[in-house]
């Protein structure tokens, strides 16, 4: 299995847009959307319903994260093998920052000192230190990383190996890879609940979602969900998980007590990064192949809005105020046989 920086579908180009549909005043939220053909970021202002900026980064920008006082916004750019620094008051690149073969996801610990960002070329992951913006070590890990998350107390950062169906657990103090943990075929995105006691792991080519138990590393169980699932977020009260599925142009809505689709939600086409807002009211969905996102209301769990942005929009992630909690730097490469 090998992994294309490419969507299921065409790949028409589209320009950025600045208007939405029917978005709802939510004054200081942000989001974040990497546009992997046009090379930029779009940054959605959701009070005005407007892309409000797009900043040129590197080539085939494919993740963004932000950091957890909301002053710093990463993007990995996959066909430059670096990454984008931004200021997120100027909206400019600071730093350039080179790294493995064709980074692919990026996440930033708790504590603001560290991005991680998962080389899907190099079989690794590159270690960042935000204070010097330099990389200070380098884990190997499975065949084709690409989803990232960090444990809520920064000690562990698991890691989805896309052609191994695993998750590396690295321990985060000295870089080492602790266990490895079975699970789905082509896990391309992953994310913790709150009490860092569950995961839940999007498998692309297995159509399902892994349920794995933390403590125990092992898995517990499997969810079926739409095909080709990618992006996966998990709301702030641990109730629900989105998922992002690529094949079926929906998403699914999973219930963590039931462990079942309680909730199937149309949104565009190719939709497969996506990210929770940091109060857990409305789910941010990218759509590759129709250059929109879809925001999802996730009180009635419905689109409410749609916002045209760059060309080839995959990762997304979002913060609620100028320096505030930011929440979800899950997007995908799409994984051929």
């Amino acid at each position: 299995m090998t992994a294309a920086l490419m969507g299921p579908g065409d790949l028409a180009g589209a320009s950025v847009g600045t208007t939405a549909v029917g978005l709802s005043p939510r004054p200081g939220a942000l989001v974040y959307i990497a546009n992997l053909h046009s090379d930029t970021m779009s940054v959605v202002d959701t009070g005005t319903g407007m892309v409000v900026d797009s900043v040129p980064v590197g080539d085939g920008p494919d993740s963004v994260a932000v950091s957890p006082d909301g002053s710093r916004v990463y993007v990995t750019n996959s066909a430059s093998d670096t990454v984008s620094v931004i200021d997120a008051r100027t909206r400019t690149v600071i730093a350039t920052v080179a790294v493995g073969d064709e980074p692919s996801r990026v996440t930033v610990s708790p504590d603001n000192r560290n991005v991680y960002v998962a080389n899907v070329g190099s079989d690794n992951v590159s270690v960042i230190s935000t204070r010097t913006r330099a990389v200070t070590d380098t884990v190997a890990v499975g065949d084709a990383p690409l989803g990232v998350a960090v444990a809520p107390d920064g000690c562990t950062l698991y890691v989805a190996n896309a052609a191994s169906g695993t998750v590396s657990v690295v321990r985060t103090a000295t870089g080492t890879v602790t266990d490895t943990i079975p699970v789905g075929s082509g896990p391309t995105a992953l994310v913790l609940t709150p009490d860092g006691r569950r995961m839940y792991v999007s498998n692309l080519t297995s159509d399902d979602v892994s349920v794995v138990d933390v403590h125990d590393g092992t898995e517990t169980d499997r969810i079926p969900v739409g095909d080709q699932p990618a992006g996966i977020g998990v709301l702030p009260d641990g109730q629900q998980v989105y998922v992002a599925n690529i094949g079926s142009d929906n998403v699914s809505v999973i219930s963590t007590r039931g462990r079942a689709v309680t909730e199937t939600v149309a949104v565009g086409d190719g939709p497969n990064g996506l990210a929770v807002s940091p109060d857990g009211s409305l789910v941010y969905v990218s759509n590759f192949d129709s250059d929109t996102l879809s925001v999802i209301d996730t009180s009635t769990a419905r689109v409410t809005n749609t916002v045209t942005v760059g060309d080839g929009p995959t990762g997304v992630a979002a913060v609620q105020g100028k320096a505030g909690t930011a929440r979800g730097p899950n997007t995908a490469l799409v994984l051929l046989a």
